[in-house]
């Protein structure tokens, strides 16, 4: 918890990070973990968690200031995991780097073969992937939306729900990887 709860815009401006519903950002953050970074994890090694939890109160200062952060209505139940979204749903997003991946996107592999792979192996609700060091928030959400999008070339959406892609494989993308890749992951 106390990766997530770091924020730099908390330090910065001298106000706590602190959830005011304690909680419901316990349960949304437990998902979060135990359904996709953990076997993350368990599969590409170490995890560097960027960004996770912010209170509504950093949030919004982020916003406001320019610091990269969506307003407070696009991220309840995302980054501020401790309010529920507009239609009442929790959920809980961190934005993490995989130094596994990063070693081989600085090579010259194409993100779309962490996104597929994810996409393939793990329940997330949205992932969002941005150019340094493969950077993407993965965010677990009770009413998954599949949504997978990037600031990476190809920019923009590549997948949505009800894209003819989402339910099949796409294994091609990673089979290079090796067998073990191959195989789903279960969520813990």
């Amino acid at each position: 918890m106390r990766d997530f709860l770091h924020s730099e815009i908390s330090q910065f401006e001298g106000i706590p990070n602190l959830p005011s519903d304690p909680e419901l950002a316990i349960r949304a953050g437990k998902h979060l973990c135990e359904d996709l970074l953990e076997p993350l994890q368990d599969t590409f090694g170490r995890i560097a968690i960027r960004s996770a939890y912010r209170s509504a109160t950093i949030n919004d200062l982020g916003h406001r200031k320019g610091y990269g952060c969506a307003s407070n209505w696009r991220n309840f139940a995302r980054h501020i995991w401790d309010v529920r979204d507009e239609n009442g749903a929790f959920g809980a997003t961190a934005c993490i780097v995989i130094p596994w991946f990063a070693d081989r996107y600085a090579a010259g592999e194409d993100w779309r073969a962490l996104a597929w792979w994810i996409h393939d192996h793990l329940p997330y609700s949205e992932m969002c992937f941005y150019p340094r060091l493969c950077a993407f928030n993965i965010a677990w959400h009770e009413l998954p939306k599949r949504i997978i999008r990037s600031y990476i070339d190809p920019k923009g959406v590549l997948k949505t729900f009800d894209t003819p892609s989402s339910t099949a494989s796409h294994a091609d993308w990673y089979r290079h990887w090796g067998e073990r890749y191959l195989q789903p992951v279960a969520p813990r």
